[in-house]
């Protein structure tokens, strides 16, 4: 019984040091990103355009990234139906990219912004000039675009499910659709 126990202490004592160092590879995962945004946002609102441009093209990076990520994880490629390895894979990669740039677009925006707890002499977290217009203009649009292709998106699955339910209408006519029972099932 004293032998489990130890065991089991062990245990925890093992994941909670597992759980710190993950905390801690976090933390400096975190920081290294804030230090990459601070270092490239002043080049990138330099551009031709300042930070409207580099806003809308954040903006334009969010969207595309939501757009593949619900296209890898729709229905129609559910890895469940019977899909190889290397297509799940395939399947599980692009979407894990595809999320990355969307949500990955977002924090550089908001990492390029000035942190609320900083002092104001700090040079890590002075304000640079064309990070609040590229942040309306990221927001602007994320959202209309966003908005519109949902929008769409919505349409065609409802147009989709309408075919198919007509589809079903004409077979059951003919006798060769699904029975109620089968339905219910």
């Amino acid at each position: 019984m004293n032998r489990f126990r130890g065991r089991a202490g062990w245990g925890v004592v093992g994941g909670v040091l597992f759980l710190a160092a993950l905390l801690g590879v976090l933390l400096f995962a975190m920081g290294v990103w804030r230090w990459f945004v601070r270092v490239t946002a002043p080049a990138l609102v330099d551009l031709p355009g300042g930070g409207w441009t580099a806003g809308a093209v954040l903006g334009l990076l969010s969207v595309a990234g939501w757009v593949g990520g619900t296209w890898f994880s729709s229905p129609e490629r559910n890895p469940d139906r019977g899909l190889s390895g290397p297509a799940r894979i395939g399947l599980a990669t692009g979407g894990a990219v595809s999320w990355t740039v969307a949500f990955g677009a977002l924090m550089y925006v908001l990492g390029a912004l000035p942190g609320r707890n900083c002092r104001s002499g700090d040079t890590r977290c002075a304000y640079i000039p064309g990070t609040g217009s590229a942040f309306l203009s990221y927001a602007v649009t994320a959202a209309v675009l966003g908005l519109l292709l949902y929008r769409r998106r919505g349409t065609v699955t409802a147009a989709r499910r309408a075919e198919e339910r007509a589809r079903m209408r004409r077979l059951r006519k003919k006798g060769k659709g699904r029975s109620r029972a089968a339905r219910s099932s």
